[in-house]
């Protein structure tokens, strides 16, 4: 956003230059344009070579969508409110979900606004903010900042429609906040808590970057990792596994919340595994479809998912047996 101000401008165009040419996985549309609006501005006496260095990038830069902004700066493009949660929207007809859908977004219109080109929550309620694209696997970048003034400053981000990244008052001791945020808050079986505190004062950034594969979650907060590959688990109906694609919101929790550069890089995932109809007819249950490890338990913890199997990483446990639940 400080490439067209001229006073930071050569800065910026550094920045958004050194920071591509540094991150190979850094790819798509986003930073094509972003590459070439910094060619069009470098002003400084290494600028030639600085220009082919960026064209060379932009040539061997692999082809595909990479990292997408799902928040444009200037109004809510590509938002919805929010019905309801994933299994009772299943349950509705195209007609109810349509007409709950309308009267949803226009709550939303009502609480979350964009200003100074930054999407604010500055609502008393609690209907969050939802993407219209489902994502199944995805990376994902967001910036967030909790109003002082709160009140009960609170927020957090739902993948795959379920609840969710924390986000906290570390100074709210009295519900359990001093914690810090990132945490799966919900998860009752696995674990729920950050591994450490990596929050800002309260009313500065904090960035977030989240990863979802399968049922797994990583969370880095401010560059300190804090949740490593755990289960986020199915709040609706904990018998059933996460739904393997639903929508991202952002939540509202009755606080003012401020986000930003909201960046979503898709990735390519394993269609769920499913029994012939025979294998079906013969009593047949899937334990593992390739996407989920919902019906083990054990060491969910070194054991993991790659690649649509179930992988062991050898660890400071020495690995101990996954179990069948059954």
């Amino acid at each position: 956003e400080f490439l067209d101000q001229k006073p930071v401008q050569q800065a910026a165009a550094n920045a958004v230059m050194n920071i591509a040419l540094g991150n190979k996985e850094y790819m798509g549309a986003n930073v094509r344009s972003l590459l070439n609006k910094v060619m069009e501005v470098l002003d400084n006496p290494d600028a030639g070579y600085q220009r082919e260095a960026i064209k060379k990038h932009l040539a061997e830069m692999p082809q595909g969508e990479g990292f997408v902004s799902l928040f444009n700066g200037k109004d809510l493009t590509g938002w919805k409110g929010l019905v309801q949660n994933p299994i009772a929207r299943a349950k509705m007809k195209p007609a109810q979900l349509a007409k709950e859908q309308a009267k949803a977004d226009e709550n939303m219109r009502r609480d979350w606004k964009v200003e100074n080109g930054l999407l604010v929550f500055d609502g008393s309620g609690y209907d969050n903010l939802c993407t219209e694209k489902q994502y199944g696997d995805f990376e994902m970048y967001v910036d967030w900042m909790l109003d002082p003034a709160g009140p009960e400053a609170d927020a957090g981000i739902y993948l795959r429609g379920t609840p969710q990244v924390q986000i906290w008052d570390t100074s709210r001791v009295n519900v359990g906040a001093q914690v810090g945020s990132g945490g799966l808050y919900n998860n009752q079986v696995n674990e729920s808590k950050p591994s450490k505190v990596a929050d800002n004062k309260l009313g500065e950034w904090n960035s977030f970057y989240i990863k979802m594969i399968g049922d797994r979650v990583t969370v880095v907060l401010n560059g300190e990792k804090v949740v490593d590959d755990v289960i986020l688990e199915n709040y609706w109906d904990r018998k059933l596994p996460i739904f393997p694609t639903e929508q991202i919101e952002l939540q509202a929790h009755g606080s003012k919340v401020y986000y930003r550069n909201i960046y979503v890089k898709e990735l390519e995932r394993k269609e769920p595994f499913k029994l012939s109809a025979e294998e079906e007819k013969e009593g047949f249950k899937v334990l593992f479809d390739g996407t989920n490890m919902h019906e083990w338990t054990g060491n969910t913890v070194d054991y993991t998912l790659e690649d649509g199997c179930i992988s062991m990483i050898p660890s400071k446990s020495f690995g101990g047996n996954l179990y069948t639940k059954a």
